[in-house]
């Protein structure tokens, strides 16, 4: 069962309206044994009870909605974005609330509407059907992570003869690492690509505009690099025809970009010459609630007023410093915090960050962003080389977009720079458990 509704407003206010319910056709992708998770993750969360209100589903999620409106548009005004929960069908009426975190990370209730299957008004239609791409399989859906690749802005051409080669190669990308990679066989993989009018998606910056079936563009919220869609109710009637738990839009384009949100989906342009990085990285954010641990790239959004510790399970405000959240992980012997080359990385980091915008205020080749990104990463690599100290798990400052605030838990993580580095523990540890969420623990047949 699906709930679309709207979400509107502005930083600080919020109203939620249904614009529909329907039923989509395949059957209810998950087990039935692991319906609620452990209410850690997501800025948002939805339940799902009966008229008794007993618990029947649950699941922490983040929103576009909710990421606009830490943007400086929010501050001056109001948008509506389009979402969707999505949960087993029910056999009697139920109660959907959705719960937001207050100033204190709280979960507290927002928004609830009644949903009733046996509704008339509860859409039952199919939508056409689609030649659904079987990347991987290793067992029935409810017994595993069912990892959805979304094609956009692929001709028909494209999509007969590019698409497949492009959605094998980001799933390669993506079970090179751990824990993805020793836990393999706990994922299914498909692939859908409904073809568009013409090659690529949308990119304002440079005066590139597309109507393509999911509705993905660059320049989300005026940063030029990232890569979302705000076409919600196209992007999840396409994704009804596979059966999924998680989607990834597989951008037909060459710039870099890519985008993730928790819960949603994660972006990535599959052409670029980073496309395997970005594609694990923004999938770290959708998939286990990763937060970004750089802290010098530009952003589109506003830095927290006020500092709590983060949901995220890989930073910290280390306001606690006796109770860090990944204390088990930290060696008795590990200062708190944790010394690094800071001003040194920063320092270089001004520079680079500097020649960047002159390649995009330029409209260089996208060949000599790759030169610097590539000399960036050699620096970084040699600079976070030592074995020892990169396997050092403490809490180094510097993180989600501030300097000072927060903190993350080793020098270097895919979740940080672009070297060719893993994810950190801290990091393999938050993937772990949302895999043993839908696919249940690890076990020693893995």
């Amino acid at each position: 069962m699906r709930v679309d509704y709207f979400h509107t407003g502005s930083h600080g206010t919020e109203i939620f309206a249904v614009d529909r319910v329907l039923v989509e056709p395949l059957p209810w992708p998950g087990s039935m044994a692991r319906t609620v998770d452990d209410g850690q993750l997501g800025a948002y969360r939805f339940e799902v009870r009966d008229a008794k209100g007993q618990l029947l589903y649950a699941r922490g999620f983040s929103s576009v909605f909710g990421e606009w409106a830490s943007t400086p548009e929010a501050q001056r005004s109001s948008r509506t974005f389009h979402e969707s929960l999505r949960f087993p069908e029910p056999t009697a009426a139920v109660q959907v609330t959705v719960l937001k975190r207050d100033p204190s990370q709280a979960f507290q209730p927002v928004w609830q509407t009644s949903v009733d299957p046996a509704d008339m008004f509860v859409d039952r239609a199919a939508p056409p059907p689609q030649q659904l791409l079987e990347i991987e399989r290793h067992g029935p859906p409810e017994d595993k992570v069912d990892l959805l690749l979304l094609g956009d802005g692929y001709t028909a051409e494209e999509c007969a003869a590019k698409f497949a080669p492009d959605a094998r190669r980001m799933s390669e990308a993506l079970f090179r690492h751990e824990p993805f990679k020793s836990r393999r066989t706990d994922f299914n993989v498909w692939g859908l690509c409904p073809p568009s009018a013409q090659s690529g998606i949308s990119r304002p910056s440079t005066g590139i505009y597309r109507h393509t079936p999911v509705g993905a563009t660059y320049d989300a919220f005026g940063s030029e690099r990232y890569i979302l869609t705000y076409d919600n109710r196209a992007l999840r009637d396409i994704a009804a025809r596979a059966p999924y738990e998680m989607l990834a839009i597989l951008v037909n384009g060459k710039t870099y970009g890519g985008g993730g949100i928790y819960g949603e989906y994660s972006t990535v342009a599959v052409d670029s010459a980073w496309a395997d990085y970005l594609f694990v990285h923004e999938f770290g954010h959708h998939f286990a609630g990763l937060a970004d641990e750089y802290y010098t790239s530009p952003v589109a959004y506003e830095p927290a007023r006020q500092v709590v510790e983060p949901w995220e399970p890989n930073v910290t405000a280390l306001l606690d410093r006796e109770h860090l959240k990944w204390q088990r992980l930290v060696a008795s012997s590990t200062p708190v915090p944790t010394p690094w080359p800071k001003a040194q990385f920063e320092e270089r980091e001004r520079d680079f960050q500097a020649r960047r915008l002159q390649v995009r205020a330029a409209r260089r080749p996208e060949e000599d962003m790759d030169a610097l990104f590539r000399e960036e990463q050699a620096y970084t690599t040699a600079l976070f080389g030592s074995p020892a100290e990169a396997d050092r798990v403490g809490a180094y400052q510097g993180a989600m977009y501030d300097a000072q605030a927060y903190y993350r838990p080793q020098v270097d993580c895919i979740m940080f720079t672009r070297d060719a580095v893993p994810f950190c523990r801290v990091c393999q540890a938050a993937i772990d458990r949302t895999i043993d969420l839908y696919a249940g623990p690890r076990s020693t047949g893995h």
